[in-house]
């Protein structure tokens, strides 16, 4: 085999990364965006000792659980692994990747996984979006995901993974953008203003946070801010400053342009506050249903203490601290215990305490 070759192979099994995997001439090819059942011609961009990998070129036989990519710009973003599959198919190919690693690495039987609990709705569901500005290859403003393994950005002006509404505010920052007020920032120089858009949504309370992410302080800002705000939902609209050559996308500074600088939601009747660096599950209705199931299996007595380690901003053990006698969260990341026990105060929860210090 060698590098830029044309070779034909049957996909017959999947990395843990998403990449299809076949066998030509005894060496594993490894084909992103393929599907188990597959036939296809694949062009060799890689040769490595043990493994090759292949850029898919034609699929000459389809695979059952193929189905039509509904996104423009799949086979270019590095956000999605699995759109060309059915969700059916993603679930399945996923449940396999846990019952592997339990059996050859943990050396457990695979019976101990149960069957995943699907999303009713795969889509639209990220409470969380940060979206990159630069330029392009002309030297104009781009917006978008950056591609897989790079940073280059693929322009996104609508990801079916987002809310409805971060779409509206992302065309209004971006129209913001190209009115050529500031300068866009460069990750190889260290130059330019302005670095991403970061958007959080509570999905049950409905609230939205803006925030501009830049190295310096923006021109024409408020005139941005004025948009916004009239934008159902938007309760929050923040700068954040990161001047650093880093690859961290927020920085140490941030101000509020409008409202508040924190958004709530509700999680299984709990009401949460959500700020910029608060760890928050992305997918709200999954963590309900994920959490669920950890009440069910700790079965926790009215008798009992319960702890929650490395309890970051304590949503877990809050949601079952009714049931105990006594909640200890641990974190040691102290602006998350403060905001664990302002969750705790916000919903009454007078038997839990959050302690600052190393869970281990």
């Amino acid at each position: 085999m060698k590098k830029n070759e044309l070779i034909t192979i049957e996909i017959t099994g999947m990395t843990s990364e998403g990449a299809g995997v076949g066998k030509y001439e005894g060496m594993a090819v490894l084909v992103a965006q393929t599907a188990v059942g597959d036939t296809i011609e694949a062009r060799i961009i890689k040769i490595a000792k043990n493994y090759a990998v292949g850029k898919l070129s034609k699929v000459l036989f389809p695979s059952a659980d193929r189905c039509e990519v509904d996104c423009p710009i799949f086979s270019l973003c590095g956000g999605c692994e699995f759109r060309h599959i059915s969700y059916e198919a993603e679930l399945r190919y996923k449940e396999q990747r846990v019952k592997d690693a339990i059996s050859r690495i943990g050396g457990l039987s695979p019976t101990l996984v149960r069957p995943i609990l699907g999303a009713e709705n795969p889509l639209r569901y990220r409470n969380k979006a940060q979206i990159p500005v630069g330029k392009n290859r002309e030297g104009k403003p781009v917006m978008g995901f950056y591609a897989n393994h790079s940073h280059r950005i693929v322009p996104m002006e609508d990801c079916l993974l987002q809310p409805v509404a971060f779409t509206e505010i992302q065309k209004i920052f971006f129209d913001w953008v190209r009115s050529g007020s500031n300068s866009i920032y460069d990750e190889e120089t260290g130059k330019g203003c302005l670095r991403h858009l970061y958007l959080r949504c509570g999905e049950d309370s409905g609230e939205i946070m803006v925030c501009i992410v830049a190295a310096s302080e923006p021109k024409d800002l408020m005139a941005l801010v004025e948009t916004l705000r009239e934008v159902p939902g938007v309760v929050s609209v923040l700068l954040n400053l990161n001047p650093k050559k880093t690859n961290v996308i927020l920085g140490e500074t941030t101000r509020t342009l409008f409202g508040k600088g924190e958004i709530s939601d509700l999680l299984l009747g709990l009401t949460l506050s959500v700020k910029p660096l608060s760890f928050y599950q992305v997918n709200h209705r999954q963590t309900e249903t994920l959490y669920r199931k950890a009440l069910e299996y700790a079965d926790p007595k009215p008798e009992e203490i319960l702890l929650d380690l490395y309890c970051g901003t304590g949503t877990i053990g809050l949601t079952m601290a009714s049931k105990v006698k006594e909640l200890y969260g641990v974190e040691i990341i102290e602006d998350a215990v403060k905001d664990a026990a302002a969750n705790a105060g916000r919903n009454k929860i007078g038997n839990a305490k959050f302690l600052c210090s190393d869970a281990a």
